[in-house]
């Protein structure tokens, strides 16, 4: 697709996203959400904070964005030069599955407005008969959530460039004024943790700015509550504030009283951005109602809690779902049209008394499935007993046994699990599923996949095998369609990063595996070799936080039947024969809660979880794990406590920083930091790697070191993925010798 016809098509996106939203009954569309791959990136963009590598090489603007979001290896050409630089560091979201793109800073960095996009877009939608409010993320979220450049002195810190940000801010609010925007959406979500608890004077000094030159500021807020922010927020001069009232309910008293005397008006997120369930509206007018009791009619604003980014699109297609689980939902439109019915039942009730009835309907009939269940899961967790939350034997014991039965070298080699999703492999699956070919002949596809990938490392000298995952639509995914309690929609794609989307499971009720899932294709391709293969599990933190989860029970009893359904897998695994399993949990990070003091209850959980899956196996089965794409440094001793023979983790776009926390954390256990970064179809140099591995030695016990990829290779392409590995098994085998 060419440049110009991928913003063709974009712009025709965005019309369609701003008709849906007036369809649905919404008075102002917000502009600025819309993102070619990360809103965070379209910030780093808009000020032309580029860290230099991207810098005087010759790509277009459009290429240079695309660059630092995915990296770029491009041969010359006899009219452009050549490029090879690698992607930008991404990192989980504040507490979600989505990945945005750190921005780089360094003392240096200068800001202004470089490019026009936030205007562009505003005035198309004027043009289009919109009313809209520009949106941006806040100047201090997001200093919080950069990091410094390489080479940065110790004691820089992003936050230091406030000032100089903030003044390219006024700027293209001056711009927006300039157009006509009469508000400007600016999001603060940092508020709602513990990071700006300290900077009451760095908010004053900066809305004190921007209040004066541009349009009138909505500052929102989202994901949590601001607690006793609000002692300084309220005297801000904004003239209006966002805050969540799903998973931040308790503030709103608190925070209708620092308001009252105030002329601040409070945008009321009623409707959860970040789950599926139907709003009861008939809660959420109510909860209104007792604020306008309190400021009037004209000083509140019905919202979302936050953008619908984590939603599904609309339920409109999903045709497959029974349609007593689809009355219980609300997708992005529903939940588009939920904001219009609570604004109009405010006023009055009468108009939305057909709305309403559906309503209470849909949220009775959730209600009384909830009072139903499972009583043998429930039984089962009950009778969980301590010694099932630990193995065996000590790590040192188990160590001694794994080492006599696998007999690996130094640096001993291996992947995270899924290998390329061809083509092919998609089109068979959906041919299988569509019943264009049958269930033999589905399965005949994959063995000679899985026979590919087996053949594959050991042609290249791999050490411990993984059969590449040919039957996984997604790792999550394909435990939830095997596992009693979760469903799943057929359309209800949710962007993960970039151009990636996952449909998250929806867990409806009680967790229970009435089979094994994925026992036979590990005992297949263990069959092809005498090299160990590894047992592939999604852990049951990443299954529950990759999900939608109940809003009836806490996490942890979902997570705890997660445990059980897969430390059942795990068994059987060990019982066929597999002597490495790995239960992966990139998404225990993710989960953590925003504010610290909430961090030991979590963990607590989190870590049980994932040890009463693999506590049960003898100590000569080595259990793996696998962490990516957010920050360990702060919880490398819960990983510690996971116990876990072998850990993976994501190191490569991240400049090592994760190394340094070895120096402080002494991690006991074997530990395989990545070399190289998946998300990228670069191939980095047999030196590069080599540098990387050399780096690791310095703050790792070279004899616990393993040697493999950031994350799973299901994204790349089998050329850049053969080069990558060979690359890999290079460097392992130069090290053994040289290291």
């Amino acid at each position: 697709i060419s440049e110009s016809s991928l913003l063709e098509k974009t712009a025709a996106l965005r019309q369609s996203n701003w008709n849906e939203q007036s369809k649905q009954g919404l008075t102002t569309v917000p502009v600025g959400d819309f993102s070619l791959y990360d809103h965070i990136l379209d910030v780093s963009t808009t000020f032309g904070a580029i860290p230099s590598r991207y810098q005087g090489l010759d790509m277009t603007d459009l290429e240079r964005y695309f660059a630092m979001g995915r990296g770029l290896q491009r041969n010359a050409t006899e009219t452009r030069k050549a490029v090879d630089v690698p992607a930008c560091e991404m990192k989980k979201f504040f507490d979600s599955n989505y990945h945005y793109i750190v921005p780089e800073l360094g003392p240096e960095s200068k800001f202004s407005v470089a490019n026009s996009r936030l205007v562009d877009q505003f005035k198309e939608a004027k043009a289009n008969g919109f009313k809209a409010r520009p949106t941006i993320f806040g100047p201090i979220s997001y200093l919080l959530l950069a990091k410094a450049e390489s080479g940065a002195p110790d004691n820089f810190k992003p936050i230091n460039l406030l000032e100089q940000l903030v003044t390219a801010y006024a700027e293209l609010f001056v711009q927006l004024k300039n157009e006509g925007a009469e508000w400007i959406q600016v999001d603060e979500p940092a508020l709602v943790t513990d990071q700006t608890s300290e900077l009451a004077a760095e908010f004053k000094k900066t809305y004190e700015k921007l209040s004066k030159i541009g349009p009138k500021v909505l500052l929102a807020t989202y994901y949590g509550s601001i607690d006793s922010n609000i002692s300084f927020v309220k005297d801000l001069p904004i003239q209006a504030l966002h805050i969540d009232l799903v998973r931040g309910k308790h503030q709103l008293d608190k925070i209708v009283s620092s308001v009252q005397s105030s002329d601040i008006i409070l945008s009321l997120g009623l409707v959860d951005g970040r789950n599926i369930w139907k709003t009861d509206i008939k809660e959420a007018i109510s909860i209104a109602r007792k604020v306008v009791a309190s400021l009037g009619l004209n000083r509140i604003i019905i919202n979302s809690t936050s953008s619908l980014l984590h939603t599904p699109h609309t339920l409109k297609t999903e045709k497959t779902l029974d349609s007593k689980v689809v009355n219980w939902l609300s997708f992005a439109v529903e939940k588009c049209q939920e904001i219009s019915v609570i604004a109009r039942g405010i006023v009055d009730e009468s108009s939305v008394v057909e709305q309403l009835s559906a309503n209470e309907s849909a949220i009775q009939s959730r209600r009384l499935y909830s009072q139903t269940g499972n009583t043998v899961v429930r039984e089962r967790v009950k009778n969980v007993t301590p010694d099932m939350y630990n193995r065996k034997s000590p790590f040192n014991v188990r160590q001694a046994a794994q080492r006599e039965k696998l007999n690996f070298p130094k640096f001993p080699t291996t992947t995270i699990g899924s290998f390329p999703q061809t083509t092919e492999i998609r089109v068979a699956r959906k041919n299988f599923v569509s019943g264009e070919i049958n269930e033999q002949q589905y399965e005949e596809f994959l063995k000679k996949e899985i026979a590919g990938v087996v053949a594959f490392q050991e042609r290249i000298g791999l050490d411990m095998f993984v059969h590449g995952e040919p039957e996984r639509n997604d790792m999550v995914q394909y435990f939830g369609e095997q596992l009693e309690g979760i469903v799943f929609t057929t359309a209800g794609w949710v962007q993960s990063f970039g151009t990636r989307y996952v449909r998250p499971p929806i867990i409806v009720g009680d967790v229970s595996r009435p089979n094994p899932m994925t026992v036979k294709w590990s005992v297949y391709a263990q069959s092809l070799t005498s090299k160990p293969m590894k047992g592939m599990i999604t852990g049951p933190v990443t299954i529950l936080n990759w999900s939608f989860p109940r809003e009836d029970v806490p996490k942890e009893v979902s997570s705890r039947q997660l445990a059980l359904a897969l430390r059942d897998e795990v068994l059987d695994l060990e019982k066929a024969g597999i002597t490495a399993i790995q239960v992966d949990e990139p998404a225990i990070r993710e989960g953590l809660p925003l504010k610290r003091e909430e961090w030991s209850a979590y963990l607590t959980w989190a870590v049980d979880s994932f040890r009463l899956t693999t506590a049960g196996v003898s100590d000569s089965t080595q259990i793996h794990s696998h962490f990516c794409y957010s920050d360990f440094g702060d919880m490398m001793n819960s990983i510690q406590d996971l116990d876990a023979d072998v850990i993976t983790i994501e190191n490569s776009k991240s400049d090592a920083k994760l190394l340094k926390v070895f120096d402080h954390v002494k991690y006991k256990n074997e530990i395989g930091p990545g070399l190289f970064d998946i998300h990228s179809p670069r191939v980095p140099s047999v030196d590069e790697m080599s540098d990387r591995l050399k780096s690791l030695v310095e703050h790792l016990p070279k004899d616990n070191i393993w040697v493999n990829p950031d994350c799973g290779l299901k994204t790349r392409g089998w050329k850049e993925c053969e080069e990558q590995l060979a690359n890999l098994v290079t460097v392992a085998k130069k090290a053994r010798t040289s290291l």
